[in-house]
């Protein structure tokens, strides 16, 4: 297996609730919700930063594709991190998060490692970190 993730599915509980979220709230451009003609099939994509996708589909559809039942989601069980360039973004990207509806989980602030950092949590209590690590910025 070659080291890539192409895409990152998150499962939702209102997809429209979602998708306002992460495009409307937080900035993200996407077409808007496709598939709808297909049965489990609705879901939107985000282009994210080196060609990764971020996909939020019905938690119900993504447990029906996989034959899983569906579970509450824990917060703890993963994170996605969204790295800034400079410090003050990270008050900023925060901040809009709480604007448009995330729950701050751990406000931002100074880390062991030099760096500063927060995490919030989406509609559906998806976990999302926002550093600034000056050891690991983005390119």
């Amino acid at each position: 297996m070659e080291p890539r993730i192409s895409l990152i599915t998150l499962g939702v509980s209102d997809l429209e609730r979602s998708v306002a979220f992460y495009r409307d709230g937080m900035g993200l451009p996407t077409e808007g919700i496709i598939g709808q003609e297909f049965e489990h099939g609705a879901v939107a994509f985000f282009p994210l930063a080196g060609g990764l996708r971020l996909a939020l589909w019905g938690q119900a559809d993504l447990a029906f594709d996989t034959g899983l039942q569906a579970a509450p989601v824990s917060p703890t069980a993963f994170a996605v991190a969204h790295n800034v360039r400079e410090r003050g973004e990270v008050d900023a990207v925060m901040a809009a998060a709480e604007t448009a509806g995330a729950k701050v989980a751990k406000p931002a602030q100074d880390t062991f490692y030099g760096g500063y950092a927060g995490y919030f949590q989406d509609p559906d209590g998806h976990l999302w970190e926002v550093a600034w690590n000056p050891a690991m910025l983005p390119e």
